[in-house]
Order: C-alpha cells, then structure tokens, then sequence
C-alpha cells in the first residue's frame, strides 16, 4: 500500500504538469482567438468605411449627373441662342415692326427656357483681364495702349455654364 501512495503521489506530479500544459495550450488558444477577433474588427471597420464612401461618391457622381443631364441637349441649342442674337442684331432699332417685336418675344421666351433648365451667360466685359482658364483666345491683335495688353478688346462668342461647369467658353480677341 504504502507503494501505491507513492505512486499516486508521482501521479499527482505527472498530471501536474500535464493540466499546467493544457492550460497554456488554452491560453495560447484564446491569444490567438482574441488576435484573429481583433485583425477581423479591423477588416470589418476597413470594409465598412470604404462602403460608406462609396455611397457618398456614387450620391455626388449622381447629383452631378442630374446637374448636368441635359447638357448635351443645351450645347446643341446654343447655336440657336447665338442665331437669335445675330438676327437681331441686324435689325434697326427705330424701325420696329411687329415682326421684329415679335421675334425678341419669341428669343426671350427661347433665353428664359435656357435659364430655367440651368444655363447662364458668362459675364465678360471689354477690357477684363484674360483669364485661360476662363476665356479661350481665337487670336490676338496688337493693344491700343498698354493697359489693353493681355487683356480682352472683343467678344466673338458668348460663353454659358450650367451651373458651376462652362459647358462653352467664350470666344475672346486678346491684345498683345
């Protein structure tokens, strides 16, 4: 007997080391566990902010779309805006006939249209600085003094925006 208390004092010691074993296996368990949870959260977080702003670039491309729509459409009838004007422009200002009064009724319902759907007229004035960011130069001719160089002496073609973007710049001689 009194063997058999050794040995299940042996015994003791043995499973010992054996439960202090598995323990750090547990331990290391949820180490790695709790490692791999955090690497997960980030991926997650990561994940969750590029879709956030994924939604918030896809809104502005389709506001931006929605702005600008119908901007082919207005391109195409700038030219008509541009014919109206000229037209008008020829006519003598004391010899209004009816016709005359009637075809700027006819331009400005045409201009109000224009303007409901967006497009505005570039302000650009004789004499302003030339701007190539703003303005495109068909040609330059030499300056009548020096404060007209480098900046606009005629307009050839209006320009318009819709909005916030110039869908025509204005056709502008500068002088050198």
């Amino acid at each position: 007997m009194a063997e058999k208390k050794v040995d299940s004092k042996k015994a003791s010691k043995v499973k010992k080391p054996k439960a202090a074993a598995a323990e750090n296996k547990k331990e290391d368990k949820v180490e790695t566990l709790t490692a791999e949870l955090a690497q997960e959260k980030e991926k997650y977080l990561r994940l969750f902010a590029e879709f956030e702003n994924y939604k918030k670039r896809t809104s502005k491309e389709r506001i931006e779309l929605f702005k600008t729509a119908g901007q082919e459409v207005l391109q195409a009838l700038l030219p008509v805006a541009d014919d109206f004007e000229r037209a008008l422009g020829q006519q003598n200002e004391e010899a209004a006939s009816p016709e005359v009064a009637g075809f700027r009724l006819i331009q400005n319902k045409f201009i109000d249209i224009l303007k409901g759907q967006g497009l505005s007229l570039m302000e650009i004035a004789i004499g302003d600085p030339f701007d190539a960011e703003m303005h495109e130069a068909i040609t330059q001719i030499p300056a009548l003094s020096p404060e007209h160089q480098g900046a606009i002496i005629d307009v050839i073609e209006k320009g318009y925006q819709l909005g916030d973007k110039i869908i025509r710049f204005p056709k502008v001689v500068v002088g050198k």
